[in-house]
């Protein structure tokens, strides 16, 4: 039930359910609205939306939400925005991790030289190109202080041709979706690394290459992206899910921008 009288927190989420006609102050479960939300608008209805619809039934804010409760309405939702998404049994790290946005090092590039050396050596001709990407790899860009590996393969279906090599660097499958697999340092290790792998020549590979090489080019862009990461860090500095979500705005319009500036892109 959402409780009638009290504003929702988020009037564009508000202005959401008036337009395929659900009351915001009446009776509903919270998570078929929000599923109802993502079918009708997409990606512009993320997981801090769920949240949101949760939260207000109590007279919350989405970020008061206790932090296990957002783990799991999180899991659940993600089911629902990636196809295929699977999350791997033991792979959770309990240790508490919180987000930090430190300035730029300049030792990340040979940080990301280290573990590229070490994945290419582990996978051999399965990797068909590795790329540092995310905001470690935008010079001047104040980042959490975890390198992300992109790597290419032929086929992502195929894990034993990379799960058991990447891990046996100590780097945990996490999860899986159709367009990618993700891995972390196990639990109990530093989390200084994080591998993305997709598949090569796939519009996953495109997009975020080109996104991290307009951040690389454009100073404007960097400013407008560092603005919204430092707003998504003071808010969900508990929640990593949330926070690359709360970014889902500027990161859509920044996309939109890097797919007008494609094509003047240097070739690389």
């Amino acid at each position: 039930m959402l409780r009638a009288g009290k504003p929702l927190v988020d009037q564009r989420l508000k202005g959401f359910l008036v337009g395929i006609g659900i009351d915001p102050s009446g009776h509903a479960d919270a998570f078929d609205v929000w599923c109802r939300l993502r079918t009708h608008y997409g990606p512009e209805v993320n997981l801090i939306d769920l949240y949101a619809l949760v939260a207000h039934r109590r007279g919350l804010e989405a970020h008061q939400l206790p932090v296990a409760e957002r783990k799991q309405l999180a899991e659940r939702g993600l089911h629902v925005m990636y196809e295929g998404f699977e999350i791997i049994a033991g792979s959770d790290r309990p240790e508490r991790d919180p987000i930090e946005l430190v300035p730029y090092d300049q030792n990340w590039p040979h940080l990301y030289e280290e573990w590229r050396s070490r994945l290419a050596g582990a996978l051999g001709s399965t990797a068909r190109r590795i790329e540092h990407v995310g905001s470690t790899a935008v010079p001047g860009l104040s980042a959490k202080p975890v390198i992300d590996i992109q790597i290419s393969v032929d086929d992502l279906e195929d894990e034993p041709r990379y799960v058991p090599q990447i891990e046996a660097l100590g780097v945990q499958l996490r999860n899986r979706d159709t367009e990618q697999r993700f891995f972390r340092p196990f639990s109990g290790l530093l989390r200084g690394v994080h591998i993305h792998l997709c598949t090569l020549g796939s519009e996953w590979e495109r997009r975020h290459l080109l996104f991290r090489d307009y951040l690389r080019a454009d100073p404007a862009a960097r400013d407008v992206y560092l603005a919204a990461k430092r707003l998504a860090a003071a808010r969900w500095s508990d929640d990593r899910i949330a926070y690359t979500e709360a970014k889902d705005d500027s990161i859509r319009k920044l996309t939109a921008a890097a797919e007008a500036w494609a094509p003047t892109r240097p070739e690389t």
